[in-house]
C-alpha cells in the first residue's frame, strides 16, 4: 500500500511539473496573440515590423504570474515548447573555420615557401579524401618529409609570437597551431553569438560542434537570408574607442528632450509617423519607466547643470512631457553611458538623436554605440554609449588587429575577475598615447558595432600590458577575453552548409503533422479498446498520461520539437502500448492456467517485466547512437524517441497497474479480452523451426536481389550524402516533373558548356502537383554566396516561363513569402557530405555491435546475440535494397538522407525489440521445462508470443499508416522506410534471429557432446 501511495505521488507530481511546463508555451501564444491583433491596424508590409516592436516592447515585462513568481515574456518564451525550423520555418547554417587559412595567416610570407605549398596541398588531399582528420598533424608530417627535415619553426617564428623560437621543436610549433587553430574557432564561436543577438529572431541557437572545427547556427523564422550569409561570414571588427563622459553630455540631451518636446507639440501625428512612435506598442514599456537613484547627480554638481541634475535624480518621463527620457532614461548614466533603453525603444532612440535639429546641440564628433546586451541589473535595458570620434578619417583610434593576447583570470583580491590584455609593438605606442590622453576617461571596447564593455583609464599604459576589471564573474571576463581575442582571428567562419525553410512549408509540416498525430492517436486508442475490451480502455488512459508528460518533460528539459520529432511521438505511441500488449498477454496466460484474478495480474506484471525492460533498453540504446551521430532533425527525432521510451514504461508498469487494480477493487473484475478476440492465436502450434532452411533461401535470395540492384542502380543519395544544392520550389499552377527537368537540364547545359545528359539534375514532385523537389551538384564544391546566386539565377530563367505570371527574380527566391518560388533551399558542402556518409555508418555499425554486446551480457549466450544481430544487418540491408529497386518507380521520395538512417536506425531497436521478446521467453522455458528439447522449447516460445508479435506490429502499422497518408511529403520517405522495417524486422526475428540462434546452439550442444 506504501508502495502505492508513492506511485501515486511520484505520478501526480510529474503531471502538475508538466501542467507548469506547458503553460509558458500557452501563455506566450496568448501575448503573441495580442500582438499581432495589435499588428493587424497596420498596413500589410508594416505588419511584421509593427508585430515584433510590440513583443520587444514587453519581453521585460511581467506577463505571468504563479503564485509570488511573476515571470516576463522573456521568460516564458525561454521556458516554452521550442518548434524546429521545419515547423517555424527559419535558416540553419553550418560555418567552419578552415585550418589551412589559420596556418596561412600564421605563416604570414612563408606561405610562399615550396615545401610549405606542398604540406598544405598533402594536408588538404587527405581532408577531402577523408584519410585523417588532423589536418595540422598531416602539414607538420608532410614538410619534414619534402622539406628534407627543415625545422617548420623557421616558418611561424615572429615577433609578436614569443611561444616559438628558432630553436622550437617541430612538436612546439605543432601544438601552437593547434592551439591558434582552438583560439581562431573559439573567438569566431563567440563573434557569431553576438552577431545572432541582433538578427531579431526568437530562440536562436548556436552551438560548437564537439572535436570538430564547426559551428552550427539556428536562426528561427529569420526573414533575410543572405544578409544573415553576409553578417555570419563577415570579419570581425574590432576598435577601441575614446569617449564622452557622461557629465559632459547630460546637459545637451536635457535641451533635446526640451526640443523635442516643443517640436512633437506643434506637429505630433507627423513625427509619430515619420519615426516610427507608435505610442499604442510602447505603453508597455514606458509602464515601468520610474528612474532609480544615481551617484551621476553628486558628480554634477554646478548650478549651470542643474537641470541635468534634476533629470538624474530619476522620476517619471511621459512621452508628452519628456519624448527623449522616456525612452532613454538617464538616471541609468555614469561614465561613457548616456542613458539606458528597452529594446523596443532603442530605434525611437536611434530617431531622435539623429535628427538634425538635435545633432545641432550634440558635438561634432559625437556618436552613439548601444551595449551588445541588455544589463540584467537594470531589468535587460541597453546602455547607450557615447563615443568620440577623435581621428580625421573617423576610424577607431586601435584596432583589434594589434591584440597578441588576451585572458581572463582570477584578480590578486577579491573573488571577481578581470582580463590580462597584451598587444604588438605597434599597438603598445598607440595604446600608451591613448590611455596617456583619457586618464579618468572611458575607452569603449567595440565588437561589429556594438559596445561590450567601456573601462576607466586609471592612468597612462605604456608597457603593452593591460588590466581589464570591473566585477566580472570568471564567464564574462571569459566572453570577453574571446571579444579581444577576435580581433586578431587568422580566418574568418565560412558557411558549408546551410538550409532555409519558408514559413509557409512549415505551417504547413505542422498541419500534417498534427492531423497524422490526432489520426494515430485515436486508431491506437480504438485498436487497445476494441481488442482487449477494458483492460485496453485502461491502457488508453495510460497513453493519454504518456503523451502529456512526454511534452512535459520536452519543454522541461528544453528539446525541439522538429516534424520527424511529431514521428516520433507518433511512432512512440504504437510502441507504447506494446508494454501493454505484452502485460495483458502474461494475464491472459496467467488466468488460462487456472489462477485467480488478481494472482493473474500479479504474475502477469512480475512476468513481463525484463521482457519490457530488455526491449525498451535495446530501443534506447538506438535512440543514444541517433543522438550522437546526428544532427538538427535527426536528433529531435532521438529525442522524442528516448523521452517518449522512458514515459511509455512508467505509464505501461505503473499508471496501467494502479487503474486495473482500482477496477478490481471497485468491481471485483475486469476483462481483458471480447469473445472474438481472447483466444487470438493462443492455440497455435506452427513448427518454425522446421521451415527455418526455406526461410534462409528467401532472405539469402532477398539480399542477393538487394546486392544486385546496388550495382545496376545504385542508391538515390541525397544532397546531404553526395554535397550539392537542394530546392523546393512551388508553382501558382500544377506542373509535371518532365517539363521541370527539360528546362533545368537545357539551362544548366548552356552554363556548363556540355552536354545535357552529363548534367545531373533530380527533378521530383514534393507534395501537391505544384511542388516540385530539385537537386544538382552543378558546382557542389564551391559554397560560396555568389556560387550559390548562379544557380538560383539558373533555377530562375529555367523555370520563370512554367509560371502563369511575371515574377521577378527577388520573388522566386524570396523563401519567407507566402507565394511562389523558393519555399525550402539547401547547401550542403563535399565536406559535410563525406563526413556525413561516414557518420551514418558509424551509427549503424555501432547500434549493432551495442545491441549485441547487449544481447551477449543480458542472456549470456553468444548465439542469442550472433542470431539477432544477424537478423537486424538482414533487416537493415534489405530496407537499402527496398530504397535502391523503387526509387523513381513509387510516386515518392525514397531518398537516402539522415532521415533514412534515423528509420534504419529505430528499425533495429524496433525489431531487436521483437527478438527480445521471443529470446526471453525462450529463457523462460528452458528453466520450466528442462526436459524438453531445444526445438520444441524455440517453437513453444515463438508460438507462445506470436499473439503479442501480431498485436504489437499492429498497433504500430496503424500509426505509421497515419502518417505516411497524411503527415506530408517531407516525412513519406522516413516513414515507408520505417514500415517496411516493421514488417521485415517482425518476420526476421521469426524466421532468421530465433532460428539462427537454434542452429547455433544446437551446434554447440553436439559440440559439448563429443568432448
Amino acid at each position: 500500500m506504501q508502495s502505492k501511495g508513492f506511485i501515486k505521488l511520484i505520478a501526480v507530481l510529474l503531471v502538475l511539473a508538466c501542467v507548469y511546463q506547458l503553460s509558458f508555451t500557452f501563455k506566450t501564444r496568448s501575448v503573441e496573440k495580442k500582438a499581432a491583433e495589435y499588428a493587424a491596424q497596420f498596413p500589410l508590409d508594416e505588419q511584421s515590423g509593427a508585430e515584433q516592436h510590440y513583443l520587444d516592447s514587453v519581453q521585460n515585462l511581467p506577463v505571468y504570474n504563479i503564485g509570488l513568481r511573476k515571470f516576463t515574456y522573456k521568460e516564458c518564451k525561454g521556458k516554452e515548447l521550442n518548434l524546429g525550423l521545419d515547423l517555424k520555418g527559419g535558416m540553419n547554417v553550418m560555418l567552419e573555420v578552415q585550418v589551412e587559412d589559420v596556418v596561412k595567416a600564421l605563416a604570414g610570407d612563408s606561405q610562399m615557401d615550396p615545401s610549405f605549398q606542398a604540406a598544405i596541398a598533402e594536408a588538404n588531399e587527405a581532408l577531402k579524401q577523408g584519410t585523417s582528420s588532423d589536418y595540422i598533424g598531416v602539414f607538420v608530417k608532410a614538410y619534414e618529409r619534402v622539406s628534407g627535415g627543415q625545422p617548420l619553426a623557421a616558418l611561424f617564428v615572429s615577433p609578436d609570437r614569443k611561444d616559438i623560437t628558432l630553436e622550437s621543436s617541430d612538436a612546439d610549433v605543432e601544438k601552437m597551431l593547434k592551439q591558434e587553430t582552438e583560439a581562431a574557432i573559439a573567438a569566431s564561436f563567440n563573434v557569431l553569438r553576438s552577431r545572432i543577438d541582433h538578427f531579431g529572431v526568437t530562440q536562436p541557437n548556436i552551438m560548437r560542434l564537439p572535436n570538430s572545427h564547426r559551428i552550427l547556427v539556428e536562426l528561427p523564422g529569420v526573414k533575410e537570408p543572405q544578409r544573415v550569409r553576409d553578417l555570419l561570414q563577415g570579419t570581425a571588427s574590432l576598435e577601441f574607442w575614446t569617449t564622452y563622459d557622461a557629465r559632459e553630455i547630460l546637459p545637451m540631451l536635457v535641451s533635446a528632450d526640451k526640443l523635442l518636446k516643443s517640436e512633437m507639440t506643434e506637429q505630433t501625428a507627423e513625427v509619430s509617423a515619420e519615426e516610427g512612435v507608435e505610442a499604442v506598442a510602447a505603453e508597455a514599456s514606458a509602464a515601468d519607466t520610474t528612474a532609480t537613484e544615481s551617484g551621476l547627480i553628486a558628480e554634477v554638481g554646478a548650478s549651470e547643470q542643474a537641470p541635468a541634475a534634476e533629470v538624474a535624480q530619476g522620476g517619471n518621463f511621459s512621452r508628452e512631457e519628456n519624448p527623449l527620457f522616456a525612452v532613454l532614461d538617464p538616471s541609468y548614466a555614469g561614465g561613457a553611458a548616456i542613458g539606458a533603453a528597452y529594446k523596443a525603444d532603442m530605434a525611437a532612440v536611434n530617431a531622435y538623436l539623429s535628427q538634425p535639429s538635435v545633432r545641432e546641440l550634440l558635438p561634432a564628433d559625437i556618436t552613439f554605440k548601444w551595449a551588445v546586451k541588455g544589463d540584467d541589473h537594470i531589468d535587460g535595458r541597453y546602455y547607450l554609449y557615447a563615443i568620440k570620434v577623435s581621428t580625421p578619417d573617423g576610424k577607431a583610434p586601435l584596432d583589434g588587429s594589434v591584440v597578441t593576447d588576451a585572458r581572463e583570470q582570477y584578480a590578486q583580491r577579491g573573488a571577481t575577475a578581470e582580463v590580462s590584455m597584451t598587444m604588438n609593438a605597434e599597438g603598445t605606442q598607440e595604446w600608451a598615447r591613448l590611455t596617456g590622453e583619457n586618464v579618468g576617461k572611458c575607452i569603449a571596447i567595440v565588437l561589429d558595432g556594438y559596445v561590450y564593455s567601456a573601462p576607466r583609464v586609471n592612468g597612462k599604459i605604456d608597457k603593452g600590458q593591460s588590466s581589464i576589471t570591473g566585477d566580472f564573474t570568471i564567464q564574462e571576463a571569459q566572453d570577453l577575453a574571446n571579444v579581444l581575442n577576435s580581433g586578431k582571428v587568422p580566418a574568418p567562419a565560412k558557411i558549408i552548409q546551410d538550409t532555409v525553410v519558408g514559413p509557409s512549408l512549415g505551417q504547413e509540416s505542422i498541419n500534417a503533422g498534427m492531423l497524422s498525430f490526432v489520426i494515430a492517436f485515436i486508431l491506437v486508442l480504438l485498436y487497445m479498446g476494441l481488442f482487449y475490451k477494458t483492460a485496453g480502455w485502461m491502457a488508453d488512459v495510460a497513453l493519454l498520461i504518456n503523451v502529456f508528460l512526454l511534452m512535459g518533460v520536452l519543454v522541461s528539459f528544453g528539446a525541439v520539437l522538429t516534424l520527424p520529432g511529431i514521428a516520433g511521438i507518433v511512432l512512440t505511441m504504437g510502441m507504447a502500448v506494446d508494454a501493454n500488449v505484452i502485460i495483458y498477454e502474461r494475464i491472459k496466460e496467467e488466468l488460462r492456467g487456472g489462477k485467480g484474478l488478481s494472482l493473474a495480474i500479479k504474475d502477469g506484471f512480475s512476468k513481463a517485466y525484463s521482457a519490457i525492460i530488455d526491449g525498451q533498453l535495446t530501443t534506447i540504446i538506438t535512440g543514444i547512437v541517433l543522438f550522437v551521430f546526428g544532427t538538427g532533425p535527426v536528433q529531435g527525432f532521438a529525442t522524442t524517441l528516448i523521452i517518449g521510451i522512458l514515459t511509455s514504461v512508467f505509464c505501461a508498469i505503473f499508471i496501467t497497474r494502479l487503474l486495473i487494480e482500482w477496477i478490481v477493487a471497485k468491481w471485483g473484475t475486469i476483462s481483458f479480452s471480447y469473445k472474438w478476440s481472447e483466444n487470438f492465436l493462443n492455440n497455435t502450434h506452427i513448427d518454425f523451426i522446421s521451415k527455418r532452411k526455406v526461410a534462409y533461401v528467401i532472405s539469402i535470395a532477398l539480399m542477393v536481389l538487394s546486392f544486385a540492384s546496388f550495382a545496376v542502380r545504385g542508391l538515390n543519395l541525397g544532397a546531404e550524402f553526395t554535397g550539392g544544392r537542394a530546392y523546393v520550389v512551388r508553382f501558382d499552377k500544377a506542373v509535371s516533373a518532365e517539363e521541370v527537368r527539360q528546362n533545368l537540364t537545357e539551362a544548366f547545359a548552356k552554363i556548363d558548356n556540355a552536354d545535357a545528359s552529363s548534367i545531373s539534375i533530380e527533378v521530383k514532385q514534393y507534395g501537391n502537383e505544384n511542388q516540385m523537389r530539385i537537386v544538382t551538384q552543378y558546382r557542389y564544391d564551391d559554397t560560396s554566396d555568389e556560387a550559390t546566386a548562379e544557380v538560383e539565377r539558373i533555377l530562375y530563367d529555367a523555370l520563370k516561363p512554367l509560371y502563369s505570371y511575371e515574377i521577378s527574380f527577388d520573388q522566386f527566391r524570396n523563401t519567407q513569402t507566402d507565394l511562389n518560388g523558393i519555399l525550402t533551399a539547401d547547401k550542403i558542402g563535399p565536406s559535410i557530405a563525406q563526413d556525413m556518409t561516414w557518420n551514418a555508418i558509424y551509427a549503424v555499425l555501432f547500434s549493432l555491435i551495442a545491441i549485441g554486446l547487449y544481447i551477449t551480457f543480458r542472456f549470456k549466450r553468444w548465439q542469442w546475440a550472433t542470431g539477432a544481430t544477424l537478423a537486424l544487418a538482414f533487416n537493415a540491408l534489405l530496407i537499402i535494397g527496398i530504397f535502391s529497386m523503387f526509387y523513381g518507380i513509387l510516386p515518392f521520395n525514397l531518398e537516402v538522407n539522415q532521415a533514412f538512417i534515423a528509420a534504419i536506425l529505430t528499425i533495429i531497436g524496433y525489431a531487436i525489440n521483437d527478438t527480445v521478446v521471443v529470446f526471453d521467453r525462450i529463457r523462460e522455458y528452458m528453466t520450466l521445462y528442462p526436459k524438453r528439447n531445444l526445438k520444441e522449447l524455440v517453437n513453444g516460445a515463438i508460438n507462445s508470443t506470436l499473439s503479442r508479435t501480431i498485436n504489437t506490429s499492429g498497433t504500430t502499422l496503424v500509426t505509421l499508416l497515419a502518417i505516411v497518408i497524411f503527415g506530408g511529403e517531407t516525412i513519406r520517405g522516413f516513414i515507408f522506410a520505417l514500415i517496411i522495417g516493421v514488417i521485415v524486422g517482425t518476420a526476421a526475428t521469426i524466421f532468421i534471429a530465433t532460428p539462427m540462434a537454434y542452429d547455433l546452439m544446437k551446434k554447440r550442444a553436439k559440440l559439448d557432446e563429443e568432448k
